[in-house]
């Protein structure tokens, strides 16, 4: 419903290799934490994005998509739905290439601004669901 035909394999094989995670800190508990894993099993470099700052999964951490000092091509967010839009702003601002709404994280405003931008953008999915469909 939140992703046109297409886009979630062009994310996820197309757009680059370097997934900033909003949200992600070291609780194992935490959905982000789990899902980062599975990034890293196939492939991608996660970077923590949490207030934190902490290493995770042996990357390290930022307080901000702002800080971190190297491109970022895909901003997947684990934060809630009122806090998702700024998050997609800074996505764009930083010159993402696509925004991943987690599941849950919905805000529809801000997926028509984030794709209105050139962003290519997925709402209320989980690619750690979506990336063993690929195949």
């Amino acid at each position: 419903m939140y992703a046109e035909a297409g886009i979630i394999r062009k994310i996820i094989e197309g757009t680059g290799d370097t997934w900033a995670v909003v949200g992600l800190s070291s609780n194992e508990r935490r959905a982000a934490y789990g899902v980062a894993d599975v990034l890293q099993r196939y492939g991608k470099r996660i970077v923590p994005v949490h207030p934190k700052a902490e290493t995770v999964h042996g990357e390290q951490g930022y307080a901000s998509l702002s800080d971190i000092p190297f491109p970022v091509d895909v901003v997947d967010v684990f934060v809630r739905s009122e806090f998702a839009g700024a998050v997609a702003d800074e996505a764009v601002a930083i010159g993402a290439k696509a925004v991943w709404f987690q599941l849950g994280v919905i805000d529809e405003e801000a997926y028509e601004r984030t794709r209105a931008a050139g962003l290519l953008m997925v709402m209320d999915r989980c690619p750690a669901i979506e990336i063993p469909r690929l195949g």
